[in-house]
């Protein structure tokens, strides 16, 4: 009786000696912690249901409870919004450039982290840590350079100034892979040389499978920030058919700028996406970055 009093009493225990009680408090906090940070989501999915007259009638500039929940659903302002400009071309260019964008970066991050991480030669610290230093440099300092060199080559209007940095990999991406190729044991490396294995064999079937989260990982990331980029469109596209979504939805500001509720909703629409891919890939992406660096 007593042993299995004993393991009901660790069982209500978890990993790090809390009671069920305990992890209900932890849980409490970390809600209202994030309440700040989810107020201003449900403000937009809110205004996204409301007709234009409730989100400008409404009283003062405070907002209360009452103001978040809509008097009357009002579904047709997505339909609204994504018929007045061509959101379904928008959408077409982001993923068409999330795609290339993410299998160039990955793919030439991973192949240079590896050189980093794995062949010795001479000088490897020094040029490791230039391309380190590369990521305190901010991206105003190189707009105009950059600019005027995509613009004489002629790229100028095309979307070869968001494809084409993306193959020559990422400093960030380096340092995660090439921390994370560090962890993979030697030995197996050793054994594919004693069989005869290349070093790009090893690469392509020893290393990459073994290093899946930390590529999803970084392609994650990848993609966040081309579905976010405004500042590339914004340089180096003039054309309404190649605008990204991004791009289109300050166009609509711009054109339809009192529209608030047709606003919102467009911009839930930009969203959700986001939040659906990181639910999907959270387990991969907390794998990733948990285990870069750890010996």
């Amino acid at each position: 009786m007593a042993t299995q009093n004993s393991r009901l009493s660790r069982g209500s225990r978890s990993a790090f000696g809390l009671t069920l009680g305990q992890r209900w408090m932890v849980h409490i906090c970390l809600l209202i912690m994030c309440i700040p940070a989810i107020l201003p989501a449900l403000w937009m999915v809110s205004t996204s249901l409301k007709s234009n007259a409730d989100i400008t009638g409404s009283s003062g500039t405070s907002i209360s409870i009452k103001d978040l929940i809509p008097q009357q659903l009002h579904g047709e302002n997505y339909t609204s919004a994504l018929t007045a400009v061509p959101f379904d071309i928008y959408l077409q260019n982001t993923l068409m450039l999330c795609l290339i964008s993410v299998i160039g970066a990955v793919g030439s991050s991973a192949v240079v982290a590896y050189g980093f991480a794995r062949i010795p030669f001479r000088g490897k610290g020094f040029w490791f840590s230039l391309m380190i230093a590369t990521m305190a440099l901010p991206g105003q300092v190189t707009m105009v350079p950059v600019f005027a060199l995509f613009k004489a080559l002629g790229w100028y209007g095309t979307f070869l100034p968001l494809i084409v940095p993306a193959f020559f990999g990422s400093a960030f991406y380096v340092f995660l892979l090439s921390q994370f190729f560090k962890t993979l044991p030697e030995e197996m490396a050793e054994s594919a040389r004693v069989d005869g294995a290349s070093e790009w064999t090893i690469f392509t079937r020893v290393v990459l499978p073994l290093s899946k989260s930390a590529l999803a990982t970084c392609a994650l990331f990848q993609f966040l920030g081309v579905w976010n980029d405004f500042l590339g469109p914004l340089l180096y596209l003039n054309d309404p058919r190649q605008y990204t979504v991004g791009y289109g939805l300050q166009q609509f500001l711009s054109a339809f700028g009192s529209r608030w509720a047709e606003l919102m909703a467009a911009t839930t629409v930009f969203t959700l996406p986001i939040i659906v891919l990181f639910f999907f890939a959270q387990k991969t992406f907390i794998q990733g970055i948990s285990t870069t660096g750890g010996k």
